[in-house]
């Protein structure tokens, strides 16, 4: 095996990249890797400055997608843009970088004891010279948005329920809370509708209370400051009504927005055009005094009251969505992997089933497994709501995002990821959020 005197790699001498110079042949990992030489040693003999010390440790190695950053004071500029040298860098070629990229994102094969070393297939450590373990990563699965009152419907973006007309939110919760612009946008229309709906409500029904507003402005004004009030209200607060109305006339799945945007609409329609043309009505359908019937403060008020239901509602969800996230953060991110006498604490995403773990005191249990060595009593309240600890021997099972008291024990690892008790509580109290009670068909 010949050495990269770039990267300081081993290269198969049987390797077609190679150079020679003084009568000697040097062996490259890459092509990147070859150019660079050709360009030290071409740049020497143009300045007379003596070659770099080929044993410097590199920037960046990698191999087939494999890849490990040791940081160089000394590199170049260009070279950080290259990533050092061999496969994990761009090469000064974007379309290979791409591909690099793409590669190091679906990592298939890591090193237990050196961190940051990923390949896409099966290889040594370049660092430690370990094989390469399979991390297990699975494909990214798409995000799919389903209706909290009506779970059959699924689609794979985001989106209003065909049948109810609500925002379809993600059958999947995230480990951290994420802001909602669904809660942001409502909250927003609710406070702008709430400022413009109650100076709408007093001049309309203030003369029910007492208040002399016929005294302060005649009717004919009154009417078009109402008008001013109710046109935002009804026009911008209220407009995803509208569109969710509109929907269920489409799809013809009749449901709350329907009657919200035909009863405000129709309210604000008929007040316009009788604020526009009063002499249009007969007088048996004007009020006391001639004048038209007014219905804006009621198309404001009920646009208003049903964004303020819309804001209880999302908080309502949200605060249920905490209560998941909770339960997921009973596991720990982390776990200390045992390997041939070594420990190293990993991500649990790495944790394969069949692997040994070590549990030391106060830890919380990764994944479902077994105990193979040593003892100590665990918390399993998260489970069974026992507040007394429960001993464990070799033999005995252990359950993820359980505590370990004061003993230290092994474990060999039997149930990971979706497959773990807690990961399916948390699915089953998932699901019961988005299930409806049979008394909800009747609504």
């Amino acid at each position: 095996m010949a050495v990269d005197p770039i990267c300081q790699m081993q290269v198969d001498e049987s390797s077609m990249i190679r150079a020679e110079r003084a009568g000697e042949t040097f062996y490259f990992c890459c092509e990147h890797c070859r150019r660079k030489f050709l360009q030290q040693h071409a740049d020497a003999r143009a300045t007379g400055k003596p070659l770099p010390d080929a044993g410097a440790p590199p920037q960046l190695v990698s191999l087939g997608g494999l890849s490990m950053s040791q940081p160089d004071a000394g590199a170049p500029a260009n070279d950080a843009a290259h990533g050092g040298c061999c496969h994990g860098g761009g090469h000064g070629d974007s379309g290979h970088a791409a591909t690099s990229r793409a590669r190091k994102s679906s990592a298939k094969y890591f090193c237990p004891m050196c961190e940051g070393v990923e390949s896409d297939r099966p290889a040594d450590c370049p660092k430690c010279g370990m094989a390469l373990e399979p991390t297990g990563v699975q494909p990214t699965a798409t995000t799919v948005f389903t209706c909290p009152m009506h779970p059959e419907i699924e689609q794979d973006e985001p989106g209003a329920c065909p049948i109810c007309g609500m925002d379809l939110e993600p059958k999947t919760i995230a480990a951290e809370e994420a802001d909602s612009p669904e809660l942001r946008d409502m909250t927003r229309r609710f406070a702008i509708s709430a400022v413009f709906t109650v100076p709408l409500l007093i001049l309309a029904m203030g003369p029910m209370v007492g208040l002399p507003i016929g005294r302060w402005i005649n009717h004919e004004t009154a009417g078009w400051l109402q008008l001013f009030l109710a046109t935002p209200v009804v026009l911008w607060a209220g407009w995803p009504f509208f569109e969710r109305g509109g929907r269920s006339l489409v799809t013809r799945n009749l449901n709350m927005f329907t009657l919200i945007a035909i009863g405000t609409g129709v309210a604000y329609l008929f007040s316009f055009a009788v604020l526009l043309f009063p002499n249009a009505l007969p007088p048996s359908l004007r009020e006391a005094g001639g004048h038209p019937p007014l219905y804006f403060e009621a198309a404001a008020v009920i646009i208003t009251l049903v964004l303020l239901g819309q804001v209880l509602e999302i908080r309502a969800r949200r605060r249920t969505g905490q209560a998941i996230r909770e339960l997921m953060s009973l596991a720990p991110p982390t776990a200390r992997l045992v390997r041939d006498g070594d420990e190293r604490e990993v991500p649990l995403a790495a944790v394969q089933v069949g692997d040994t773990l070590r549990i030391r005191p106060g830890d919380k249990i990764p994944v479902d497994g077994q105990v193979t060595d040593g003892g100590s009593s665990v918390e399993e309240a998260m489970l069974t709501g026992e507040p007394l600890p429960v001993e464990k021997r070799p033999g005995d099972s252990l359950i993820a995002g359980t505590v370990n008291q004061t003993g230290s024990m092994l474990m060999r690892a039997e149930r990971i990821g979706q497959d773990t008790v807690l990961a399916r509580i948390v699915s089953l109290v998932a699901d019961a959020q988005r299930s409806r009670a049979p008394i909800q068909r009747l609504a």
